[in-house]
C-alpha cells in the first residue's frame, strides 16, 4: 500500500496527528520529490521505535546533530518502502544483527522541524521531516555500536528515564506518545497485565 493510501486509512491518535495527517497527505499530493533531500522544505524519514521484550526500556542513540538522546531513524531517500527504511536504520545506527518488526501498521506520525546544520562540510537549511513511525523489538543481550558519522552512543534507556536523557524538550511528547502506544499494543496482545503495571512505564 502507498503511504498516501495508508495515511487515508490511518487513525490518528490525538490533534497533532489529526493536523499532520492532512500536511502530509497534501505534500505527497503536491511535491513529486518528497522522498527525497531534494525537496529543500520537507521531505519523508522513517524511524523504528525499538523495545525490548517486556516495553520497558527503548533504544535510543546520541545524535551528534541534536546533542541529545533520541530514536533512530532517517531519510527515505526515494525508497518508498518506509518499513525498510526503517529497519536498514535501525540497523546501521544501532550495530544491531537482529531487528524485528512486531507490525506493518503505521505506529505514529509526526512533522519534525530540523534547525539549520552543518552536514558532511555542507549547511543544510532548516526544514521538517515528515516521519512515519513502526514498532520494532530487539534483544537487550545483542551487540551494540554507533554509527561514529551520525551518532557517539547507543544504549537502552527504561522509559520512566527518557527525560532524563533527552534534551530536546519538543521531542519529549513524541516520545511520551510513542510509550503510551507501545504500552496499548502490549497490552492488547498480552490481555493479562494490568493497566497498573503499564502506567509505570509511562514518564
Amino acid at each position: 500500500m502507498k503511504l498516501y493510501e495508508e495515511l487515508c486509512a490511518y487513525t490518528p491518535c490525538n490533534l497533532q496527528e489529526e493536523a499532520d495527517r492532512k500536511v502530509m497527505m497534501r505534500y505527497i499530493k503536491e511535491f513529486l520529490n518528497v522522498y527525497t533531500r531534494d525537496n529543500v522544505y520537507g521531505h519523508i524519514t522513517s524511524s523504528p521505535w525499538i523495545i525490548n521484550a517486556d516495553a520497558s526500556k527503548v533504544l535510543m542513540i546520541y545524535h551528534n546533530i541534536y546533542n541529545s538522546w533520541g530514536w533512530c531513524g532517517g531519510h527515505a531517500d526515494g525508497d518508498r518502502d518506509l518499513i525498510h527504511v526503517a529497519l536498514k536504520e535501525g540497523r546501521e545506527e544501532t550495530g544491531l544483527k537482529k531487528l524485528e518488526l512486531l507490525s506493518e501498521s503505521i505506529l505514529a506520525i509526526d512533522i519534525l522541524p530540523v534547525p539549520p546544520h552543518v552536514k558532511r562540510g555542507a549547511f543544510v537549511s532548516s526544514h521538517v521531516h515528515l516521519n512515519v513511525t513502526y514498532l520494532c523489538q530487539a534483544d537487550e543481550r545483542d551487540t551494540l555500536c554507533s554509527k561514529p558519522d551520525e551518532n557517539s552512543g547507543v544504549r537502552w534507556i527504561a522509559v520512566e528515564e527518557i527525560n532524563h536523557y533527552v534534551t530536546e524538550e519538543d521531542m519529549k511528547p513524541v516520545y511520551r506518545k510513542l510509550v503510551e502506544k507501545s504500552r496499548s499494543l502490549l497490552l492488547a496482545g498480552r490481555g493479562s497485565e494490568t493497566l497498573t503495571e503499564a502506567s509505570a512505564w509511562i514518564f
